[in-house]
């Protein structure tokens, strides 16, 4: 069994794993392959270090341990190109994934939509805002009218009432200056005419 029909359920035409279920085996893979990895890595740098070990003291040791390295290289080179095409394969699916998710939200979204403009006509919302805006516009009228005072003083001559005001203030100056200079002279005692009768016996 391949290792796709190992990820996809086994070959089985009747069960298609869902995005997400795609998703973690892809994931599963990826960290079993970069555990190989590691694992050869480190094989590869014990063979290096055997290698350097024997040098030119035992020749077959050090070529051998240079081939099991060349092997390892091979077997890493294969897992990075393994893993590469597993990881553009997962963001695809991601990426597939959250375009439905979202195709999905806008889907309902449109119905919402569609089904909130169901009650709705479009011919009776402007006749409805036609009322609206000539109901506003007779409140305005009616308001207008009734601050508009009537009868109330609007025959009356300003210049009448401008010469009754100066009068009263005529008025109020000449009380001002009354309560300055004091009583009036009629409220005085009268200055005598007459000469003291003392006066006139010294005369004799």
């Amino acid at each position: 069994m391949s290792l796709l029909a190992k990820l996809f359920g086994g070959g089985k035409k009747d069960q298609v794993p869902s995005p997400a279920e795609a998703i973690q085996r892809l994931r599963e893979v990826e960290e079993m392959l970069l555990k190989k990895s590691d694992f050869l890595e480190k094989k590869i740098g014990q063979e290096i270090a055997t290698a350097k070990k024997h040098g030119t003291k035992n020749k077959r040791l050090a070529l051998q341990a240079l081939k099991r390295k060349k092997r390892f290289d091979q077997q890493l080179q294969k897992i990075d190109g393994t893993l590469s095409t597993i990881e553009f394969q997962r963001e695809a699916l991601e990426d597939a994934s959250t375009n439905t998710e979202v195709l999905k939200v806008m889907g309902v979204a449109a119905k919402a939509l569609k089904g909130a403009h169901n009650n709705l006509d479009v011919d009776k919302v402007h006749d409805l805002m036609d009322e609206v805006a000539e109901q506003n516009e007779i409140a305005s009228e009616i308001s207008d009218a009734i601050s508009n005072p009537i009868g109330f003083g609007q025959d009356v001559d300003e210049d009448d009432l401008m010469a009754e005001l100066e009068e009263l203030e005529q008025e109020e100056i000449e009380k001002q200056l009354l309560d300055v200079n004091g009583p009036a002279t009629e409220d005085l005692p009268s200055v005598p005419v007459s000469e003291p009768e003392s006066n006139i016996y010294l005369c004799l």
